[in-house]
């Protein structure tokens, strides 16, 4: 089914919160105050680092978070550009360019049905110092759109759905944002799956649409946290809290390295009034979510069986993506040999993606290669038919 034919915009308001209990959470996971609003934990000092030392924390940022050449040129580190293209060449014959590789991906497509994954931050735009400003370029934008016109494409963000969507800018795409807990897209391309979660709305321009909002019980407490977490990280310079709907974040890329354990202390503050919701680590982020099963990975499987693609001969899904969120996708790819992830980044670093691509210029690039091959193939098939149009029928039936 090709997405491209939808031309439904995914922003719109969303329907009603359905009822608390539809997926089987008690409303006490919920603390009220009175009636329907929600109280706010007061602010407070953050409590010891032990807590953030003992639970693995302070060293799952510092994983996270490799330090960039520019900051190992500010305290006097200087790596010589030879041995770190050794060690990158070295690491890369465990992770293959996906360009140079590219023969060996067609070889494999032909016949199948090729799927689209893509990331957004560090994937599609480069990695920036304010996430409101990680722009994709023109070219980037044109690659993508050219790719949609072919293959059903979709950018799975742990941004919200509707701030993807306006980065991004293009109708032709499925949008699944907050690590997948948000997927929109046309009503028609759902008739091959029965899921629970699913609620039905219409468009701005009257063409029925659905949500795929597994997650959707959590909104009201995500807010509440994301409001506590502004609260009790605002006199932390640097310090980032963004509103997901279905996660939140909270970015210290722009906070000095000395004041990470007072950002995290505060964040496990927060987070032991909530035994429903969780930390995962990004890249210079932490990012709060709620304890679902429910993952990259998982929107990957949903959107391929939504699609009615989910028979392993039939199709070949391709993810590209940069970050740790993104190693679910990879994961599901790899355990069932479904296709290739393809892992971006300019520093080695273990995944469970098969190929790899050094930066957004290089995933441009293998997305124009994408579009150059199915134009190829497109061509040849159009000059093969007109071939055969014109053929005498004793050639092609064989004289009768």
């Amino acid at each position: 089914m090709d997405l491209s034919s939808a031309n439904a915009s995914p922003v719109l308001a969303d329907p009603a919160l359905i009822n608390q209990t539809r997926l089987g959470f008690h409303s006490s996971v919920f603390t009220r105050s009175s009636g329907t609003s929600f109280s706010l934990i007061p602010k407070k000092k953050p409590g010891k680092f032990d807590d953030v030392l003992s639970n693995g924390w302070l060293d799952a940022m510092q994983s996270s978070s490799p330090p960039s050449k520019k900051m190992l040129k500010d305290v006097g580190v200087e790596l010589a550009s030879d041995d770190n293209d050794l060690v990158y060449y070295s690491w890369m014959l465990k992770y293959p360019s996906a360009i140079k590789s590219f023969d060996r991906i067609i070889n494999r497509a032909n016949n199948k049905e090729v799927v689209i994954f893509l990331d957004y931050d560090g994937t599609l735009s480069p990695i920036v110092d304010d996430p409101n400003r990680a722009f994709m370029s023109n070219d980037m934008r044109s690659a993508v759109k050219g790719v949609a016109k072919y293959f059903s494409t979709a950018i799975i963000s742990g941004r919200s759905r509707d701030k993807v969507y306006e980065l991004v800018g293009l109708t032709e795409l499925f949008y699944a944002g907050s690590h997948g807990m948000d997927i929109m897209f046309p009503a028609k391309n759902t008739l091959s799956i029965n899921h629970t979660n699913y609620i039905r709305s219409t468009d701005k321009q009257g063409k029925e649409v659905n949500f795929f909002q597994p997650a959707r019980e959590f909104i009201p407490m995500i807010d509440e946290v994301y409001r506590t977490l502004v609260e009790v990280t605002k006199d932390i310079p640097g310090a980032l809290v963004e509103n997901h709907k279905f996660c939140t974040s909270v970015h210290y890329r722009n906070v000095d390295e000395k004041s990470w354990p007072t950002i995290a202390q505060c964040v496990h503050d927060v987070l032991k009034d909530y035994p429903r919701l969780k930390l995962t680590h990004g890249r210079k982020v932490l990012e709060v979510r709620p304890v679902i099963d429910w993952d990259k990975g998982k929107a990957v499987e949903f959107l391929l069986e939504s699609l009615g693609l989910s028979n392993n001969d039939d199709v070949l899904p391709i993810y590209i993506g940069d970050d740790r969120t993104d190693e679910d996708a990879f994961k599901v790819l790899r355990e069932k040999n479904r296709g290739y992830g393809i892992l971006v980044s300019s520093v080695p670093k273990e995944s469970k993606a098969f190929l790899s691509l050094r930066d957004p210029s290089e995933v441009k690039d293998f997305l124009k290669s994408l579009i150059k091959w199915k134009e190829h193939i497109s061509g040849t098939d159009k000059r093969s038919k007109e071939a055969v149009k014109h053929t005498s029928p004793q050639f092609v039936f064989g004289g009768f």
